[in-house]
């Protein structure tokens, strides 16, 4: 059985989401990140649309919080399957990402968001998820920089699970790097 690998997805992901930028004005994003992560087993990759909220709370001499929606899409791989084990499982999640930032929108940040997530599978590997629905919280920190601060990298940790609604919930958690281009 062929396997289609993970940057085939990305490329592919890559591809569609830039065509539908130039053909949706009206849906016109923000930003657009890339991100890899790992767990103990399993490696992830993901591609992801932002869209900024223009309200800010908080607002202070130098800092504020802001935040803004993310939609994205990731393959999860996990290594050492037995034959009858799931080795691939497609996720699509929508994330209110909130964040502490500076008022210029460069330099260091903190974030976390909590979203839906949908499995496309509810095994992979050895773990067993009982839902397709799953929730996906994060933290993460990261520093904004480059001309108008269009250029942002960070790490992130997220956990995958559906929050008991079901067992087994064994959930997954990953230790993720993002870069991220913003548009305005």
């Amino acid at each position: 059985m062929k396997y289609i690998t993970i940057t085939t997805i990305l490329r592919g992901l890559f591809v569609s989401a830039m065509l539908v930028m130039q053909a949706v004005p009206a849906w016109a994003i923000d930003g657009f990140a890339v991100e890899v992560g790992q767990d103990r087993k399993t490696d992830m990759a993901r591609i992801a649309a932002q869209w900024q909220w223009s309200k800010r709370w908080l607002q202070g001499q130098s800092w504020h919080a802001g935040g803004y929606w993310d939609l994205s899409v990731a393959q999860w791989e996990r290594d050492q399957v037995t034959p009858d084990d799931r080795k691939q499982v497609i996720e699509i999640g929508l994330t209110p990402v909130f964040r502490l930032q500076g008022n210029d929108l460069r330099g260091l940040f903190l974030e976390g968001g909590i979203g839906a997530h949908l499995l496309s599978a509810t095994r992979l590997g050895d773990k067993r998820f009982s839902t397709a629905f799953q929730f996906g919280e994060h933290l993460g920190f990261g520093y904004r920089f480059g001309a108008r601060g269009a250029m942002d990298v960070s790490y992130r940790y997220q956990h995958l699970s559906n929050a008991d609604i079901k067992k087994p919930n064994d959930g997954i958690n990953a230790h993720q790097l993002r870069l991220l281009y913003w548009f305005q």
